[in-house]
C-alpha cells in the first residue's frame, strides 16, 4: 500500500474534500454522456445504417453490459493506480469510441465502438468516483457519496436535449466527433485535480475501522461481497420495471408515450432529491439501514402501481418511486466503505454496481417477456415485488449482523 507525502494529502471533511467532491460531480455528469447519447441518437442510427429497431436497440444493451463490466475493471485501476488513472483511461476509451464510430459505415463496427469502448469509458466516471470520494469524508461520507452519484442523473438531464439539438442540426456523425474530442480534452484535464490523496493517518485509521466492523459482523469478505451482489441485482430487477416500461405502460393505457416520458423525467428528477436525502440519512443511521429503508419504500411504490392506474395517480406514484429508489444504489458504496479496507473500495463498489446494471438489463427484458405472456404488466409488477422482497430480506439480514457489532 502506497501512502503519499503529507504535503500532498487532503484531510477528511476539509474544504479540499468538498472541492474534490465538486470535481467528481462534474466528471460524473460529463462522463455519463456515454450512457445517454445512444438513446438520443437511436432513430438517426437506425435510419443511417438501415437496420431494424431491435438491432438498433441492441446497441443500448451492449453499452450497459460494457458499462457494468467496465465498472469492475476501472475500479481495480483506481485501487492500484489512483482514480486519476481510471478516469484518464475512460476518457481515452470514450474519445476513441466516439471518433471511430463517427467514421465507420458498418453497423457492426459501430456496435463494437459503442458496446465496448464507449460503455467501458463511461463506467470510469461512476463507480470509481463514488469509491474515491468516500475516502475523503468521515462524518459526511453518506452525503458526499450521494452527491457524487447524483452527477449521473444530472448528466441524464443535461445531455439528451443538448445532443438532440445538435443531431437535428448537424447529424449524428458530427456530434459523435465533437463528443469524442470533448472527452479527450476535458476529462483528463479535470482528473488532474484528483491527484491528491488522503492523509496517511486517516487512511490507516479507516483500514483499522473497517477491519473491526467486518470481523465483528461475523461475515467473511467473500460472503459479504456476495450478499451485496445479490442485493444489488435484486433491487434493480425491481427498479427496472417502472423505469424501462413506464412509457410503454402509458401507451397501453391509452395515455400516450409522451405522458410516460414525462413520468420518466419526473422519476429521474426526484431521484436526484432522493440520492442527496439518502446521504444525509446514511450519515445518521448507516448504509445498511438506509438501503433497507429505500428498498422497503420502493416495494411500497410498486404496490401502488398495481393498485392505481389513472393518469393523475401515475404521475404521483412515479414521483414517489423516484423519491424512494434514488438513494438505493449509493447506499452500496457507503456499505462497502463501512466494511472493507479503502484500497479495495474501487473494485468492490465496481462489482456491486455491475450487479445492479445486470439487474436492470435482466429486469427490463423479463418484464417485457411477462407482458408478452400475460398481455398486461400486472405480473411484471408482481415480479418486481418478488425481487424487491429478496433485497429487503438481504438488507434485513445484514442489519441483524450489524447489531452484533461492538460500540465504536
Amino acid at each position: 500500500m502506497h501512502l503519499p507525502e503529507p504535503s500532498a494529502a487532503i484531510a477528511p471533511d476539509s474544504l479540499r474534500s468538498w472541492a474534490r467532491l465538486g470535481v467528481c460531480v462534474v466528471l460524473c455528469a460529463a462522463g455519463s454522456v456515454g450512457m445517454w447519447s445512444i438513446v438520443v441518437a437511436l432513430p438517426a442510427l437506425q435510419a443511417d445504417f438501415g437496420v431494424s429497431r431491435a438491432q438498433a436497440a441492441s446497441l443500448y444493451t451492449l453499452t450497459m453490459i460494457s458499462f457494468a463490466i467496465g465498472g469492475l475493471v476501472t475500479g481495480r485501476i483506481a485501487d492500484r493506480r489512483g482514480v486519476r488513472a481510471a478516469v484518464s483511461a475512460g476518457a481515452v476509451a470514450l474519445g476513441a469510441g466516439y471518433v471511430a464510430s463517427a467514421l465507420t459505415h458498418s453497423f457492426y463496427i459501430f456496435a463494437l465502438c459503442q458496446g465496448v469502448l464507449i460503455g467501458f469509458g463511461a463506467s470510469a466516471s461512476f463507480a470509481p468516483l463514488m469509491a474515491d470520494i468516500s475516502h475523503y469524508f468521515s462524518r459526511r461520507r453518506g452525503i458526499a457519496v450521494a452527491i457524487c452519484a447524483s452527477g449521473n442523473y444530472l448528466g441524464g438531464a443535461a445531455w439528451p436535449p443538448l445532443l438532440q439539438h445538435f443531431i437535428a442540426a448537424d447529424g449524428w456523425r458530427a456530434v459523435h466527433t465533437g463528443v469524442g474530442v470533448f472527452c479527450l480534452a476535458i476529462l483528463p484535464a479535470l482528473a488532474i485535480f484528483l491527484r491528491r490523496r488522503q492523509v496517511a493517518g486517516a487512511f490507516a485509521a479507516a483500514v483499522t475501522g473497517s477491519e473491526t466492523v467486518l470481523m465483528s459482523s461475523g461475515l467473511s469478505r467473500g460472503a459479504l461481497q456476495g450478499l451485496l451482489i445479490v442485493a444489488g441485482f435484486s433491487c434493480c430487477v425491481a427498479m427496472s420495471m417502472p423505469q424501462v416500461h413506464i412509457v410503454a405502460y402509458c401507451g397501453d393505457l391509452g395515455y400516450g408515450p409522451a405522458r410516460g416520458a414525462d413520468m420518466l423525467a419526473l422519476m429521474l428528477g426526484f431521484g436526484i432529491i432522493s440520492r442527496i436525502a439518502s446521504g444525509f440519512l446514511a450519515d445518521r443511521i448507516g448504509g445498511v439501514a438506509t438501503l433497507l429503508t429505500g428498498s422497503f419504500l420502493q416495494g411500497a411504490a410498486l404496490v401502488l402501481y398495481m393498485l392505481f392506474d389513472s393518469l393523475g395517480a401515475l404521475y404521483v406514484i412515479s414521483a414517489l418511486f423516484g423519491l424512494f429508489q434514488g438513494g438505493i444504489v449509493p447506499s452500496y458504496a457507503i456499505i462497502v466503505r463501512e466494511y472493507f479496507e479503502p484500497e479495495e473500495a474501487g473494485a468492490r463498489v465496481g462489482a456491486v454496481i455491475m450487479a445492479t446494471l445486470f439487474g436492470m438489463a435482466f429486469g427490463g427484458w423479463f418484464s417485457g417477456y411477462l407482458f408478452d405472456a400475460a398481455g398486461s404488466y400486472r405480473f411484471a409488477f408482481a415480479n418486481g415485488l418478488f425481487w424487491n422482497l429478496i433485497n429487503v430480506l438481504t438488507a434485513t439480514y445484514l442489519l441483524t449482523r450489524q447489531h452484533r457489532l461492538v460500540p465504536a
